[in-house]
């Protein structure tokens, strides 16, 4: 469909005259092949026609056309610098991963290796081998296994146990996640009926005994790990649920392996879920616990090899390089000091005021001696990811005044720049939050400003 665009001003009509050609933009990219230049030249004049439509300048065609070049020439997901302060966050691809498991990816991809290859005995292994023995060490459980991601895991779980059987589920946990994913959709996908007792915000121990009846697979609770219901609200503790007689499956949505970390406290902790008696405990790889996307389920011998043995669990396998990448994560675990320290989501969430006041500080001085204007402000970072919704962590952070620019002109200079940087708005004023920065990123991003105000 063809779109509808404003009658230009005289002005405008002016300033839609001046701009360069296809051709002499395309001309002006030295070094990018001809199809590459044209198509990037003729995306900027475009782009360039429409600001000026909208009563905003044009901006620098030649920097916005190159930037084009660069990411047709580009492939996958381009690194970002994240100064939103939002630590998990889902369009940034959520958990940053440790150096350590970094490496393990690299070593996995670049040749062969022993993922289903028992070397001692030389025959035919299980993948799951790598990670199984770590996870019953850290969790407690009797036996584990790994999946693609944690709406999987419920999905296998359910499938396994329940398929042609209910599910009972609160009515105060039919969460959403992401994506519009929602539980009922993710159940129904199982075979298993879902059966709701109690209420959005009360649900009580004898709501699940009054749905128990010999056509129930298992009992399904789920952690609202997104949102937060306060006031006059009840709901049974999964230590209560496991003692009733049915199979317990517990979607912890993120979960918590990091049972030292204050901040995370609110979250249920996987260790207690297992103890309590849960048949199968599902959370994420990544998120809180600062991996790889994947979906871990632990809990009981029986429980865990019913999932293993059904068919779907070949079709939610883990591949071998998120399976390195979590191995080397879990691993850190073992040393709750050298987990804290080298795992990225762990640091952010526990850096101190002082060292983040140093940042902020970097990144003004930078900004101010080029010419800008930037001074430290208090702000809220947020955990992102589904987790922790009510948790602010605050500290210091360096805001911009985006003068000679719109805030929303300097935020899209920054996004098409190289590195794109990401920020957020507070009060008129481009906000840099040190959080969700290295020292190193904190310089790139105070030079990535400086150029976008220039």
């Amino acid at each position: 469909m063809k779109r509808s665009v404003p009658h230009p001003s005289e002005s405008h009509a002016q300033e839609l005259r001046s701009l360069p050609s296809v051709s002499e933009l395309a001309a002006a990219l030295e070094g990018v092949s001809h199809g590459v230049a044209v198509r990037a030249a003729r995306e900027a004049v475009e782009a360039g026609r429409d600001r000026i439509r909208e009563g905003r300048p044009p901006g620098d065609l030649e920097r916005d056309a190159r930037a084009r070049a660069k990411r047709a020439l580009s492939s996958g997901p381009r690194p970002v610098l994240n100064a939103t302060g939002v630590i998990v966050h889902t369009n940034l691809g959520r958990a940053p991963l440790a150096e350590r498991a970094m490496r393990a990816v690299a070593e996995a991809g670049v040749g062969y290796s022993d993922l289903e290859y028992d070397l001692s005995g030389g025959t035919r292994g299980s993948r799951q081998d790598h990670v199984e023995e770590l996870l019953r060490e850290l969790t407690g459980a009797d036996a584990a296994l790994v999946v693609n991601n944690c709406a999987a895991a419920v999905l296998l779980a359910t499938s396994a146990l329940s398929a042609g059987r209910e599910v009972v589920i609160s009515r105060g946990q039919l969460i959403e996640i992401g994506g519009s994913f929602r539980i009922p959709e993710v159940v129904g996908q199982s075979g298993a009926r879902l059966v709701e007792v109690g209420t959005t915000n009360r649900t009580r121990l004898d709501d699940y005994r009054g749905a128990i009846d010999a056509d129930t697979g298992a009992l399904l609770w789920a952690h609202p790990s997104n949102f937060r219901v306060v006031g006059f609200v009840e709901e049974v503790p999964i230590e209560e649920l496991c003692r009733l007689g049915v199979p317990v499956i517990a979607d912890l949505g993120s979960g918590r392996l990091a049972g030292w970390i204050p901040e995370l406290s609110s979250e249920p902790l996987v260790t207690a879920t297992v103890a309590a008696g849960a048949a199968v405990t599902c959370f994420s790889g990544d998120k809180l616990l600062g991996g790889p996307q994947a979906g871990i389920m632990v809990g009981s011998r029986k429980a865990i090899e019913a999932c293993r043995s059904h068919p779907l669990a070949r079709a939610l396998r883990i591949d071998k390089l998120t399976l390195a990448a979590l191995a080397a994560t879990l691993t850190l675990y073992r040393d709750p000091a050298l987990a804290a320290s080298e795992i990225p989501v762990l640091r952010m969430l526990t850096a101190n005021a002082e060292d983040l006041r140093e940042r902020a500080q970097l990144m003004c001085d930078q900004i101010s001696e080029a010419g800008g204007t930037a001074r430290l402000v208090e702000a809220a970072a947020k955990v992102g990811g589904g987790a922790l919704p009510l948790l602010e962590l605050t500290g210091p952070a360096c805001a911009v005044d985006p003068t000679p620019h719109a805030l929303d002109e300097l935020a899209r200079r920054l996004r098409i720049g190289t590195p794109p940087l990401l920020a957020r708005a507070l009060d008129g004023l481009l906000l840099l939050d040190p959080r969700t920065l290295t020292d190193d990123d904190a310089r790139r991003a105070a030079a990535a400003v400086i150029a976008a105000l220039a």
